[in-house]
């Protein structure tokens, strides 16, 4: 009896302390790696996203410029909303 009410405790303890699931979720989502999913689907290589900032000067309240760099390559990204992505490779 003892085993199953220490087991009971240490249960819901981990359930108390533990963080909500989209916690974790929502710290692995940064610019890069939402980015990079998105060209992924559009048939756009990227290897390993290494880092993404958004070009002030290119963007707009309605359109979000960035500057995607992978391992292989950098695109510059327009989105818009309920509208595929614009991607372009840069040199």
């Amino acid at each position: 009896m003892r085993k199953t009410q220490g087991l009971l405790l240490l249960t819901l303890a981990a359930v108390l302390f533990s963080p909500p699931a989209g916690a974790q979720r929502a710290a692995a989502e940064t610019p890069q790696t939402m980015l990079s999913a998105q060209i992924r689907m559009q048939g756009f290589t990227c290897d390993k996203a290494l880092g993404a900032t958004r070009d002030a000067k290119r963007s707009r309240p309605d359109r979000a410029v960035w500057v995607l760099r992978c391992s292989n390559a950098t695109y510059r990204v327009t989105r818009a909303p309920d509208m595929a992505a614009q991607v372009q490779p840069l040199p």
